[in-house]
Formats: C-alpha cells, sequence, structure tokens
C-alpha cells in the first residue's frame, strides 16, 4: 500500500496511524467544547459524533450509552480527563 507514496509521505501517513489515539482524544476534547455552546439539531450531530470518536477510542458501549443517554458534556470532558490519564 505505501509503494505508492514518496518516503516523505509514508513517514506522515506512519506518524499519523501511530498517534491516532492521541487524535481521536483530542476530537472528542474538542467535541466537549462545541457541546457545551451548541442548540438544537446541532447538538444532536455533535452527540453522534462524540459516540462515534468514543467508539474509536474502544471505550465500552455500555458506558458511551449512559454518556449519550445523560447528554451531560461534563461527563464526556471527565471522560476526556480520564484518556489523557489525568
Amino acid at each position: 500500500m505505501l509503494d505508492d507514496y514518496t518516503r516523505h509521505q509514508q513517514g506522515i501517513i506512519k506518524r499519523y496511524y501511530q498517534n491516532l489515539d492521541k487524535i481521536q482524544v483530542q476530537r472528542l476534547s474538542e467535541l466537549v467544547t462545541d457541546l457545551y455552546l451548541a442548540e438544537g439539531k446541532k447538538k444532536d450531530k455533535l452527540w453522534e459524533s462524540a459516540a462515534g470518536a468514543m467508539k474509536k477510542l474502544d471505550v465500552p458501549q455500555q458506558r458511551i450509552d449512559h454518556l449519550i443517554g445523560k447528554k451531560d458534556p461534563a461527563l464526556v470532558a471527565a471522560l476526556v480527563k480520564e484518556l489523557m490519564g489525568s
């Protein structure tokens, strides 16, 4: 697969996949901010995105369902803090 890319591009691709978990935690963190500020249909869409990000981070489905059911951005923020190891 990587044979079609230059050596530089291959390095970028490898680093992306090595840091994918950090990227997803950052994405979830940004979604928390957006969830606090959003209203209406946009907020529902953001909750769907947050659920997808949590799935990619291998958060147990039961916990995802709980967080989505509560619709409390503070709970998702606590999860982000936990995932960051703080």
